[in-house]
């Protein structure tokens, strides 16, 4: 098996040194150069033509951002962003997914020597993840409008109260962007999101989306009452789930067991709405890796098989692992690509199949 070909920027030569010392420890990677900014890095990129880039955000000279704008439009590959936790690196980690990033990785506070080893396969993993991403296409977002594949018709839908649950992981902020930026500021039907993603993050992606759309976007809070026209996105490190107190419905957050390896898990979040009556459900599989969702989907659909469950096509999904792991379940109903979900979800609000 060919190794994955990687190139390392960052401009401090130690953290250089123990990225590539991760890197290297795994037969699959050879890491085949490194570079101390961002120009420095489109420079190895051209010579050497790597499959997968890691990249510091802040350097100087050409930072991580403006190296990614330089590289989505000569030659567009897949980029995994480095960042500390400052509100500024994590508001520049968003603008890096909303421009082409595939994944990032939050680097641990406190003496990096001492607690890079606590991330050593979050970054293997998530190389060895973009690594089998295809070209990456600037434009692959916007693609023509194809017929889509129905699976198994929502039958017996009314377009009357419901609740969305939308899960999503590697690629999942653009997909999301893409979903959300495609539904009116009206859109009646509450939408509640786990995205995996570090503590801290998804309260600026719930800013960024917020700011850029025109329906409501939040990270969702302990207790608080579930409305309509309103998006919720659970926050890193804490899973989400929804009660039902006399009429009304509520958020739930805790830090119990991570499931999957995720804490927000997508799973957690469809098994709560499984125990709710009278409201439909609308579960949305988008890109990411593995199978966290697909269980909750089961639960879903044992309990009420009117649920209707919609995952990302493969012509769209920057990693095809979750929304295909749903698909091979037999319990999706229809299977789009990214520019369509948000308007099947229109559809099913004004009662149409």
């Amino acid at each position: 098996m060919e190794r994955i070909r990687v190139i390392v920027i960052d401009d401090s030569a130690f953290m250089r040194k123990i990225i590539t010392d991760i890197l290297s420890s795994d037969e699959r990677i050879d890491v085949i150069s490194t570079a101390r900014n961002g120009m420095d890095g489109i420079k190895k990129i051209e010579q050497f033509s790597p499959d997968v880039v890691t990249m510091d955000v802040q350097m100087p000279i050409v930072d991580g951002i403006q190296a990614l704008e330089i590289l989505m439009e000569k030659s567009p590959l897949p980029v995994i962003m480095l960042s500390g936790e400052t509100e500024d690196n994590k508001t520049q980690v968003l603008e890096a997914m909303a421009k082409g990033a595939v994944d990032f990785i939050a680097k641990p506070s406190g003496p990096i020597s001492l607690n890079m080893d606590s991330i050593k396969n979050e970054i293997i993993s998530k190389v060895v993840a973009a690594a089998s991403i295809r070209k990456i296409d600037k434009k692959n977002i916007e693609i023509k409008k194809i017929v889509p594949t129905i699976k198994n018709p929502a039958s017996k839908w009314s377009g009357e109260k419901a609740i969305v649950a939308i899960g999503s992981s590697t690629g999942g902020p653009r997909a999301l962007a893409k979903v959300i930026n495609d539904l009116p500021g009206n859109y009646s039907f509450p939408i509640l999101i786990v995205q995996h993603m570090p503590a801290g993050f998804t309260k600026s992606l719930a800013n960024r989306l917020n700011m850029n759309n025109d329906i409501y976007v939040k990270e969702a809070e302990d207790g608080e009452q579930i409305k309509s026209k309103t998006v919720y996105i659970a926050p890193g490190n804490q899973h989400m789930r929804v009660q039902k107190r006399g009429d009304t419905l509520t958020i739930q957050l805790a830090e119990d067991s991570p499931r999957n390896g995720h804490r927000p898990s997508v799973d957690v979040l469809f098994e709560s709405l499984a125990e709710l009556e009278d409201i439909h459900k609308i579960a949305v599989i988008l890109t990411g890796m593995g199978s966290d969702g697909t269980q909750g989907i089961l639960k879903l659909k044992e309990v009420n098989e009117n649920t209707v469950v919609i995952a990302e096509s493969e012509e769209t999904a920057i990693i095809y692992g979750m929304p295909k792991a749903v698909i091979n379940s037999k319990k999706v109903n229809y299977i789009l690509p990214i520019n369509q979900i948000g308007e099947k979800l229109q559809d099913l609000q004004k009662g149409k199949k």
